[in-house]
Formats: C-alpha cells, sequence, structure tokens
C-alpha cells in the first residue's frame, strides 16, 4: 500500500478524552473514530489490525476441529426466557421492539440461539462432539464504557459451544479450547496467563480467564511467579489425544493464578513467599463449563447408546477480539507510539523514502516495493512529499516492526537501512539483503497459518 493513496488520519496531539495508552495509540494513529459512547468506528488500519487478529483465531479454532459458522445480532427473547436469563442478565442487556411489537435484544452472547441451532438438526450420540463458533459483534450496555476498545458496548468476539454426550467429554472440550487460546495468544505476541475466574451471568463450575498482564488492567490478580516461565511454543498438540491435552491444562493451571473475584488468600499463602506476585490484568477471553444448563430447560437432547433422551453437556468459549488490539498495545508500546508483534503488525514493513522526486530513490523504492509484495510481503511504502521527520514520526506511531530507509547517500554505496522498531538498531545492507532478511524473519510466522481447505 502506498501511503500517500491510503487513509490514515493520525493525529499529532493526544486526545483529551483518551486516558490509557491503548485508547490515546488508537485515536492518534488513525485506527478507530469515536460515534457515540463506547462505539467505535474502525477506520482502515484498525480494520486491518481486526482482521489479522481475525484470522489467527480462525485457524487455531479450525486446527483444534471446531466448525465456523454465523449468528445473528438481534435475538429473540423468547429463546432467552426459555432458559430463564432474559430478566436476570440485567440492564446490560439491550432490549428493543420490532414493529410487530416482537421482544428482540441486541445479544450479549449466543448459549440460547445456539442451543435451539442444536436441538432442531442433532438427535443422536453419534452427532457428537460437536463445536461450533462464531465471531460476530456483541453488545453490553456498559454503566461507565471507558478506555477505548478495552471496555465498549458494541465488541466483535468469537465464541464457541461444545456439546457432548458426557462431563468426560465436555472436560475434554475444554481442555482442547484451553490448548488452541494459549496457541492463539502467543501467535498474537502476547502472554495470556489462565486464571481461575468466577462464572458470572453465564454460569459454570469451571471456569478460566484468559489475562494479560498490564497497568492497566481492570482486574487485580494474584499469581505464582513460575507461571510467567511458561510458553507453549511450536510443540505439536493432538487435539484428539485426551491425556496430552489434559496434560497442557495441568501444566498452565497447576500454579496458583487468580483474579480477584476467586482469590484465596489461605491457598495463597501457600505459594513461597519469593514468588507470590500481584498486579493488574485485562481479560482477553473466558472458557466456561456448564454442564446442562441451558439443553435441560431448553430441551436439548439426544439419544445415547440406549435410546434414552439426555440432555448434552456444554461449555462457551469466548476470545475478545477487538478487546486483543487494545490489550496488544498495552503491552507492546513506547513513548513514540506502538510496537506490533510480527504475528498481527498491518503490514510487514514500511518504505521509507528520504528525497521523494529524487529519480535515483524513487526508483529503488519502486523497487523494492514491488520485490516484496513478489515475496508475498506486505509492505506500506510513504511515498508523501514530507519531512523524514514526519515520516519516520508517522512509521513509530503506527508501529511497524521493520522500517526500510532509503535515500541518495545510502544507495550511492548500493545500500538501505533496514530498522528493527523495537530495538532500534539499524543495519546497513543491498536492497536485496534487506527483502531476504525481511523473508527469513516472517517465514516462521507464515508457517504457522492453517493451510486453506
Amino acid at each position: 500500500m502506498r501511503l500517500s493513496r491510503y487513509f490514515l488520519p493520525v493525529l499529532k496531539e493526544d486526545p483529551k478524552e483518551a486516558q490509557i495508552v491503548s485508547h490515546r495509540l488508537m485515536l492518534r494513529a488513525g485506527m478507530i473514530k469515536q460515534q457515540a459512547a463506547g462505539i467505535y468506528s474502525w477506520l482502515p488500519l484498525g480494520l486491518k489490525l481486526l482482521r489479522r487478529i481475525e484470522q489467527i483465531v480462525h485457524e487455531e479454532q479450525q486446527r483444534a476441529g471446531h466448525i465456523p459458522m454465523l449468528m445473528p445480532t438481534l435475538q429473540p427473547a423468547d429463546l432467552w426466557r426459555e432458559s430463564g436469563r432474559y430478566d436476570d442478565y440485567g440492564e446490560e442487556m439491550l432490549r428493543v421492539q420490532d414493529r410487530h411489537k416482537r421482544d428482540l435484544l441486541y445479544g450479549p452472547t449466543n448459549e440460547e440461539m445456539i442451543t435451539d441451532i442444536f436441538r432442531a438438526h442433532v438427535g443422536s450420540y453419534k452427532d457428537l462432539p460437536l463445536t461450533l463458533y462464531h465471531i460476530q459483534w456483541k453488545f453490553r450496555d456498559e454503566i461507565r464504557p471507558r478506555f477505548g476498545v478495552m471496555r465498549g458496548r458494541e465488541f466483535l468476539m468469537k465464541d464457541g459451544y461444545n456439546f457432548d454426550l458426557t462431563k468426560e467429554a465436555a472436560l475434554h472440550a475444554y481442555n482442547r479450547h484451553l490448548v488452541s487460546y494459549l496457541r492463539s495468544y502467543e501467535r498474537m505476541g502476547l502472554q495470556a496467563i489462565p486464571m481461575r475466574a468466577d462464572g458470572g451471568p453465564i454460569g459454570g463450575d469451571y471456569t478460566h480467564e484468559f489475562l494479560v498482564l498490564a497497568e492497566t488492567g481492570e482486574s487485580e490478580v494474584f499469581y505464582d511467579s513460575q507461571i510467567t516461565d511458561l510458553t507453549f511454543g511450536d510443540r505439536e498438540i493432538d487435539y484428539d489425544d485426551v491425556a496430552q491435552c489434559q496434560a497442557v491444562l495441568e501444566e498452565f493451571t497447576s500454579r496458583y493464578a487468580r483474579t480477584d473475584e476467586t482469590h484465596d488468600e489461605a491457598v495463597y499463602a501457600e505459594v513461597p513467599e519469593d514468588r507470590r506476585r500481584t498486579a493488574r490484568g485485562i481479560e482477553v477471553g473466558q472458557i466456561f463449563y456448564f454442564g446442562t444448563k441451558y439443553s435441560e430447560p431448553m430441551g436439548a437432547t439426544v439419544r445415547d447408546s440406549s435410546g434414552a433422551q439426555v440432555p448434552v453437556h456444554m461449555g462457551s468459549h469466548g476470545i475478545g477480539v477487538s478487546r486483543l488490539l487494545g490489550a496488544i498495545i498495552e503491552a507492546n508500546h513506547d513513548d513514540k507510539g506502538i510496537i506490533w508483534p510480527e504475528g498481527v503488525t498491518p503490514f510487514h514493513v514500511g518504505i521509507v523514502n528520504l528525497k521523494q522526486g529524487d529519480a535515483s530513490t524513487d526508483n529503488a523504492c519502486e523497487a523494492i516495493y514491488a520485490l516484496l509484495r513478489t515475496r508475498g510481503l506486505d509492505p506500506l511504502y510513504d511515498d508523501r512529499d514530507e519531512r523524514a521527520g514526519t515520516k519516520f514520526a508517522s512509521m513509530d506511531l503506527i508501529g511497524l516492526p521493520w522500517r526500510i530507509t532509503v535515500g541518495p547517500r545510502g544507495l550511492a554505496n548500493n545500500q538501505v537501512e533496514l530498522t528493527n522498531r523495537r530495538s532500534g538498531e539499524s543495519i546497513a545492507m543491498t536492497p536485496e539483503e534487506a527483502v531476504v532478511r525481511l523473508e527469513q524473519i516472517y517465514a516462521p510466522i507464515r508457517a504457522q497459518a492453517l493451510p486453506a481447505a
């Protein structure tokens, strides 16, 4: 993409309404625009990032054997009356009526609707196990929306729902989701710690939240510092292997890690004192097992092997896709702007032309731009007629992890500068060497992508 043809309305000054780093930098980098309290338009750069994160979530869900679909944003209120949650959910639920005076709601979650879909089409244990998921916009009428996309009213979420014949099978689905979430977050450059949590209005005795440690987190967390040494890495997991998935769950949840809602001082005191930590955390996902909480009242049953009708065991599993952008920024920034991890960066590299209009630098930039695209990389070429300082400031603000700087002095020796945004280190090399180096950097990241079906 050529910056001269892109819509990137960056701001020079910090917006007064932004209270935390991610909100401030998303506004300044031209990623979002507030339309109402807690409701945002996603501008081209923000949308590109949203799609990057969404793609990783899709790939890891399907790697685990989960099936994508799409449910509507508006739901019939009668489904929620069946489950008993319509009156219990509270004022966060946006309730509306259509022209025929039928009660509808803007879905904050989809347990009822997915249960209705299941009971209409599945009747035998032979069709189980089954996990369906979608990525869809949700609405919760927060009393005090703040912190940009971190606590908005409208948000993009992946929510998935498993249906199993027995509790044991449903707990394997729970473990399978935990593994897939660990993979997803690490691909985004995040360490998201699974912590014992409260079921809230969704319910369930088994539930873990995934939290990213950050000073601006909404939750106080207590944990054993050993848990921050754990990484999932590039290990291969057979998602059908019950023991293998259980082992990962035990590895990542056996050390103390809880939110303030479930914190137990007596249990925490058993952690060696030098390893006890308290911090703030940003919730970026949660998994639940809630058994037959929805299947029983809504009649979601299947015939078991004896022919008896039994309610299915269920769980729900969510990832805050739009919230993740804020969490990644909170964990990856400096005083100049955002620093995107390579796994989610909107563009792989920025190209800065130090002397726009000079034939040699223009031609060199065009050649590098074309070569990168030929190699499957996505560059952002700053071809504007602006001062070098302005171009550098823009690149630092939007946070691309790598930058190629092209100027007449370097080209006299057939060299450009390849700069790492995180470390600030610059290396002089030929244009071809810079492209090869970027190919090498992104090769393992691109290899993580799930092949097209």
